[in-house]
């Protein structure tokens, strides 16, 4: 009985070790501890030497076509300086936004990161969500989201880092939420917005949106702050906001915008000499290319490891860049209604030629050649306006491209030759003969009437073709591209051995 007594009064604390262990063996599955993770010594030894501390604010920006992962702090005078680079893993997709649900597109944009975004009990080891879809994702109907920057270097439309990366870059992240920063900014690039890049991409589908990432790019390396971020009219505006009385909507016209005219100095100044840079480099041979992967890529760092990664098949072969073939902008082509066949054949061939050598904005318009009597005419006269239609469409398809960043081609436009100018040059027809009645034909003068049928006058009206003339478009519409590298225009004080 003394020993019952004994066991008994030790009893609580044999539940209390016991709920302790099971506690301990909890917190050893590492679902709590790894987001508590410090940041190593060596980053907090480079936030020293670039003058900033572990608490101060940070920045994201990540590059797709280098598979590069930057974290930037701030400064105590509020601007950023470049802390270091993370290789990145793996990413899936092609260069260009992310547009629906499924299209293993990781996104590109600018976007905003809050303390709700992380998650601390990610399946990938750690994990943040990175905003997608933004308000100029969501004006343009494009789907989709639970984009996330996660470990377990897998990826179907995210931004994969290995675990160790993953851990350091959630801490760094988790501490600057500690001390207050309510967002976190993240610039996601197609590639450096370098002026060889956007020589080489000058013609990629995706350039126009391309242009506007590239502006607030130049925004943030010119005065190296995080640039406001603001939609309107279908487009990214920054540093700019509404005059009273006013408001920024995604889907509608943008209002009149007050902006700081020094910060818009530097930037128009920094644009010009990129724009510059790529027509030197165009005119040094440099060739518009479209860069096609597998399903996206992965840093060179991780090579050797290719086996480790999602979906390694995809990263057996580099990526493929296939040359845009740039021709100069021709006058378009204007025919008159055809008197005959061979008319009519001569509008379609040109029609063909015209199409194999006009730039994507150029149009061609031919006008429908009238009936005539030999048989192989409607067929001819089909022939062009099939020819006619298939042209516009392609024009309708490419026309967003338009020029070189700012760079246009003057058109050698001769005189075009109107329906009037056609008609005028062509003898008038000839006149049937007046002529008595015949008499009753006789078997052998049966076939006669028919070379007064060759003599009668088409019946088929000539309707003039009022074709407008094909202008190029005026240099406002496509705002000159600027392009620098962070190596070429480095922050203030910056690393020497850490530039991006």
């Amino acid at each position: 009985m003394t020993l019952i007594r004994k066991i008994g009064r030790f009893a609580p604390y044999g539940v209390a070790a016991g709920g302790a262990l099971a506690l301990s063996a909890c917190n050893d599955s590492g679902l709590s501890q790894r987001s508590l993770q410090p940041i190593p010594p060596e980053t907090l030894a480079l936030m020293e030497q670039a003058g900033v501390t572990k608490e101060s604010p940070t920045l994201i920006r990540s590059y797709k076509k280098e598979s590069e992962f930057q974290i930037w702090k701030q400064r105590p005078d509020g601007r950023y300086v470049y802390l270091k680079t993370f290789p990145m893993c793996r990413w899936s997709g092609q260069l260009g936004p992310k547009v629906r649900e499924g299209d293993r597109q990781a996104p590109e944009g600018f976007y905003s990161i809050t303390p709700g975004q992380m998650n601390p009990n990610s399946s990938y080891y750690l994990s943040f969500n990175v905003g997608y879809p933004n308000a100029y994702d969501r004006a343009l109907g494009h789907g989709g989201g639970s984009i996330m920057v996660h470990g377990a270097c897998s990826s179907a439309g995210c931004f994969s880092m290995t675990d160790h990366q993953i851990s350091e870059i959630y801490a760094i992240l988790r501490t600057s939420f500690n001390n207050g920063q309510r967002a976190i900014q993240m610039q996601s690039y197609p590639f450096k917005m370098t002026a060889e890049n956007l020589a080489k991409h000058r013609l990629d589908p995706h350039i126009g949106f391309w242009k506007q990432l590239k502006n607030g790019s130049d925004h943030f390396e010119t005065a190296w702050r995080e640039p406001t971020v603001g939609v309107c009219g279908h487009h990214y505006v920054f540093d700019a906001a509404p005059t009273a009385g006013h408001s920024l909507d995604a889907g509608a016209p943008c209002p009149a915008l007050r902006q700081d005219p020094q910060i818009e100095s530097l930037v128009a100044e920094k644009a010009a000499k990129d724009d510059a840079k790529i027509a030197e480099l165009v005119a040094a041979g440099v060739k518009p290319v479209r860069v096609v992967y597998q399903d996206g890529g992965q840093h060179p760092d991780f090579t050797a490891r290719i086996a480790e990664v999602s979906r390694p098949d995809a990263l057996t072969a580099p990526p493929t860049e296939i040359l845009i073939e740039e021709k100069p902008i021709k006058a378009p082509i204007r025919i008159a209604a055809a008197k005959s066949p061979v008319v009519a054949l001569a509008a379609a061939k040109a029609a063909r030629v015209q199409a194999a050598e006009a730039s994507p904005a150029t149009t061609v318009a031919i006008a429908p050649a009238a009936a005539a009597p030999a048989p192989t005419a409607p067929a001819a006269v089909a022939e062009t306006e099939l020819e006619s239609t298939k042209l516009a469409a392609l024009a309708a398809g490419a026309g967003a491209i338009g020029g070189l960043f700012g760079l246009r081609r003057e058109a050698e436009a001769p005189a075009a030759t109107t329906v009037s100018d056609v008609a005028k040059s062509e003898p008038a027809p000839a006149q049937p003969a007046a002529v008595k009645p015949p008499a009753p034909p006789r078997r052998a003068e049966l076939k006669k009437p028919q070379a007064s049928i060759a003599t009668k006058k088409p019946e088929a009206s000539i309707e003039k073709a009022k074709t407008p003339r094909a202008e190029a478009a005026p240099a406002h519409i496509l705002p000159a591209i600027a392009t620098a590298s962070l190596r070429d225009a480095a922050p203030a004080t910056p690393l020497a051995s850490q530039r991006p």
